[in-house]
């Protein structure tokens, strides 16, 4: 029997600390994942979910995007976390109309994230019009129609946002931004915008491809890999597996980062009997190193291979691969000769020692894969950053080679997907052109807004509808308080989801929440055949995904069928696009993404292969940059790096090891200590005593930002943690109320959640947020 839903919220005053753990994964993962799953399905569908995900005829994990091996696949394909996401999706629990009515959305309001999502799946559509107390029931014809006639009268198509989410299969996503470009507008914020934006453009201008390029057999050919900001053991679990597997196969690994994180540190791969027993040291060299500090090792490390080179002339750089394939050298080389290590030394925490060493390791590499994640792309110098560390690897002809390259390693199971769909706000003119000719529509071409200009919008009155497709716009944002009033300013806010949270709670003076199929769920076209989904992983793999669980309530509709049938509503039967055959026939629209789609040409046959098919990298595939220059670019940047004020620190945002993204799965941080709450800020013991605290305070975090505005959270627990001196870190969505709207990366305008400068002050009872 699976347990109902908890009845009472979060109570902070519970939380307890011990000493983190020194192993990640083991016979603890395995046991907790299998709890959570039987406690919330029950045995019988525990067996048949697990049993199938990311496995060739299953479905993809609805998690994270790193990708399946392309050899052997276990039976147990997942991680602790990819077990804790499927079991929230194929929950058994239910939010039906029952409990809308006896919830007014006011006390709903006071509810965390973790109570919403762990009420369970959406079984109805639900309305709430002006006035309301409550939602109420609403069919599915009447809410396209109420969505159509407010779209049909708004001054200009400008005035909707339509955002979607990275868990959107690639069909759902091709479908829905025709739909918005056929209503005539660009306006498709998404949540790259919110994390890897800053990879995208970093890599566009050095190699002329926002994605990575390695695919993962890579990784047992590499002799080094390096994984910056990032933190692999709670946030992509399955990548332990590999850098095991490189281990093996000889690689040295570094891990760079501000917090010891336990994955990277020690590993016991739950599904080998010696993994289980001895375990492996995933990291040989642990890189602590301040936060915003990066860019200044990326440039110190270049400055030290120059060195080298006028060492020992001919062994360290590639002048063959920059002659051939390379342009901006000659700048760039100057810039680096030029760098102080000493303000290095200074900007990063590190020691003159610790940098030799790492590029002694770099220069010794004849093979090398740059990893990261969040810690380098939410900085306000990210895209200079992932720049410098993408010169590092052009410096030694690291890009189209076996065992070398770029790996931005992506969050959502699709996000990548997404972006090669069309979800972008700055779609080039070649796709938008290919759309039109196919389909007998006319696409904008101004751009739309991004996720801080889609806010900005709605706050301001120029957008007055927000639909979103997944995800939970409001918790995964920034500026929570800007955020939850730009979207009570609008007319109408839609949400398509499988579950409740924060988002519909916070919602426009009419608003819509539309249940959805999951990822897991069977899917059925309107003549009964099983309709099959396809995504993107990290490194380019498109493969199938086929749910094969029985829906939570027979109300449920695909995403594909909720854009189908409202474009048919909004269009009406003359629009040029035949809505109505994609609805029936997912390999009709399969057909369409290969005419338009570059790379995806025959992609029924492909996707049906037995691992899908690789989209082309240029770089990597021929070393071919499709740069402006034609060539891959060398970017000479400007040091940036971030001193700590004096009595502040600097803080960085993060998950917890019992939450994927805005979704908390439980309130237990195993790996860091810290059970039974959520509002605990990480400070380095010397930190504590200077600011004249003491372990244990409970204190107030106040973000200082340039417009003068206290954006404040209240009643955090100091731990202590061996951060680096100057740094914090707390958990978001909790934190997400200090991070500024206006604090953006150069570039990619992604909100800068891992460089916030706070103070405390001690909390007092009665204070709120």
């Amino acid at each position: 029997m699976h347990r109902n839903a908890p009845a009472h919220d979060i109570d902070e005053s519970e939380l307890t600390v011990t000493a983190p753990k020194t192993q990640a994964a083991g016979v603890k993962a395995v046991t907790v994942a299998l709890e959570r799953a039987v406690a919330e399905m029950g045995i019988v569908r525990t067996a048949r979910t697990l049993s199938r995900v990311n496995q060739r005829h299953g479905f993809d994990c609805p998690g994270c995007a790193w990708p399946e091996p392309s050899g052997h696949r276990r039976p147990a394909e997942f991680c602790e976390n990819g077990a804790k996401a499927v079991t929230e999706e194929a929950t058994l629990r239910t939010v039906d109309p029952d409990f809308f009515a006896r919830h007014p959305i006011r006390d709903l309001e006071d509810k965390s994230g973790y109570w919403l999502g762990q009420q369970g799946r959406l079984t109805h559509p639900m309305v709430v019009r002006p006035g309301d107390t409550h939602y109420s029931p609403i069919g599915w014809d009447e809410a396209y129609r109420l969505i159509a006639t407010v779209l049909r009268g708004l001054k200009s198509p400008d005035e909707a946002v339509f955002y979607t989410s990275g868990r959107t299969a690639n069909e759902t996503a091709f479908l829905y931004q025709l739909l918005v470009r056929s209503f005539g507008t660009n306006n498709l914020p998404d949540c790259s915008n919110m994390c890897h934006e800053s990879s995208g453009a970093a890599l566009t201008s050095s190699i002329g491809i926002g994605k990575g390029s390695v695919s993962i057999d890579d990784f047992t050919e590499a002799d080094l890999i390096v994984v910056a900001g990032q933190n692999p053991g709670t946030n992509h679990p399955r990548m332990l597996s590999a850098l095991q597997k490189a281990k093996a196969s000889g690689a040295k690994i570094i891990a760079i980062n501000p917090l010891p994180e336990t994955g990277l540190l020690g590993f016991r791969d739950p599904q080998t009997v010696n993994g289980l027993t001895t375990g492996t040291t995933i990291a040989d060299e642990f890189l602590q190193i301040r936060l915003g500090g990066d860019m200044a090792l990326f440039q110190g490390l270049g400055k030290l291979l120059f060195d080298a080179e006028d060492r020992a002339p001919g062994t360290v750089i590639d002048r063959e691969f920059i002659a051939a394939h390379t342009h901006g050298f000659d700048a760039y080389e100057q810039r680096m000769r030029t760098v102080d290590l000493t303000v290095v030394e200074r900007a990063t925490g590190l020691t003159r020692t610790q940098l030799e060493h790492t590029a002694a390791l770099l220069a010794a590499s004849k093979a090398t894969i740059l990893c990261w994640a969040m810690g380098l792309t939410q900085q306000r110098h990210g895209v200079a950053t992932i720049e410098e560390g993408t010169n590092l690897l052009l410096l030694r002809g690291m890009i189209g080679k076996p065992g070398a390259g770029v790996c931005p390693v992506r969050g959502h199971s699709n996000v990548q997907g997404d972006r090669t769909m069309g979800i972008w706000e700055k779609m080039p003119e070649s796709f938008l052109a290919a759309l039109d000719t196919e389909f007998g529509i006319t696409s904008p071409r101004h751009h739309g807004y991004d996720t801080v200009e889609a806010i900005r919008a709605m706050r301001e009155g120029k957008a007055t509808v927000f639909l979103g497709m997944g995800g939970n716009f409001v918790s995964a944002s920034p500026d929570t308080a800007i955020t939850e009033a730009a979207l009570r300013n609008c007319d109408l806010t839609v949400h398509v989801s499988t579950k409740l949270n924060r988002s519909h709670i916070v919602h426009g003076r009419t608003a819509l929440i539309l249940p959805t199929l999951g990822r897991s769920d069977t899917d059925l076209s309107p003549s009964g055949a099983r309709q099959h989904v396809s995504v993107e992983d990290s490194m380019s793999m498109v493969h199938l995904s086929t749910g094969r669980l029985r829906p939570v309530s027979d109300r449920l509709r695909s995403e594909i069928a909720i854009v189908c049938e409202l474009a048919a509503a909004l269009f009406g039967p003359d629009h040029p696009v035949s809505w109505s055959t994609f609805r029936a026939d997912y390999d009709a629209i399969r057909d369409a993404i290969a005419r338009v789609v570059p790379g995806c040409a025959d992609y029924n046959r492909r996707v049906r292969g037995r691992d899908g098919f690789q989209l082309p990298h240029p770089p990597r595939d021929a070393r071919e940059f499709p740069t402006i220059t034609g060539k891959a670019n060398f970017a000479s940047n400007e040091l940036q790096w971030l001193p700590v004020p004096d009595g502040r620190l600097i803080l960085q945002t993060l998950r917890s090891h019992d939450q994927y993204n805005t979704t908390i799965y439980g309130l237990d941080d195993r790996y860091r200590g810290i059970h039974h709450g959520r509002k605990a800020v990480l400070v380095n013991p010397d930190d504590i005593t200077a600011l004249g605290f003491a372990e244990g305070d409970l204190v107030n975090l106040i973000s200082e930002w340039t417009d003068g505005i206290e954006r404040r959270v209240t009643g955090f627990r100091i731990v202590t943690y061996p951060t680096p001196r100057g740094n914090a870190a707390a958990y978001y969505p909790e934190t997400n109320p200090l991070v500024p709207l206006d604090h953006v990366a150069e570039r990619s305008n992604t909100p800068v959640s891992k460089a916030v400068t706070i103070r405390l002050e001690p909390y007092r009872a009665g204070s709120r947020d």
